[in-house]
């Protein structure tokens, strides 16, 4: 999966925004005010090391699905820069398959949704 093709299955969610803070090195999407997903647009420094655009996703998972996933694949790790139970860090250069991306930003999506106020879910069906 390549950046382009991560970024449009993201937007094509109900109520999804992106945002790019972090002087734009990373993109975070959001739905509602809550990110679900992030990864970066640019190189930048990551556990020691400068990493190329699209080296990660960020993904908020069940936390024990997230251990099961950090068992069973060497490219998924505990989230970088984010909680270690909620979050998962997948990295890109490594053999995760296109599929179970997009299953664990749907996994992670729908995790946010739940947690948004009434109101902002109702938003998301207008």
């Amino acid at each position: 999966m390549n950046f382009d093709t991560f970024k449009l299955y993201c937007l094509s969610k109900p109520g999804v925004m992106e945002d790019t803070p972090m002087k734009g090195d990373v993109v975070w999407m959001k739905v509602g005010s809550k990110m679900f997903a992030m990864t970066n647009v640019r190189a930048l420094k990551m556990d020691g090391e400068i990493v190329p655009p699209f080296h990660f996703i960020n993904l908020k998972c069940n936390p024990e699905r997230a251990a099961m996933l950090r068992r069973t694949y060497p490219a998924i790790k505990p989230g970088w820069h984010q909680n270690k139970t909620h979050w998962n860090t997948l990295l890109m250069e490594r053999s995760v398959p296109d599929v179970l991306i997009k299953e664990l930003t749907d996994h992670s999506y729908d995790l946010v949704v739940a947690s948004l106020s009434k109101k902002d879910k109702e938003s998301l069906k207008a």
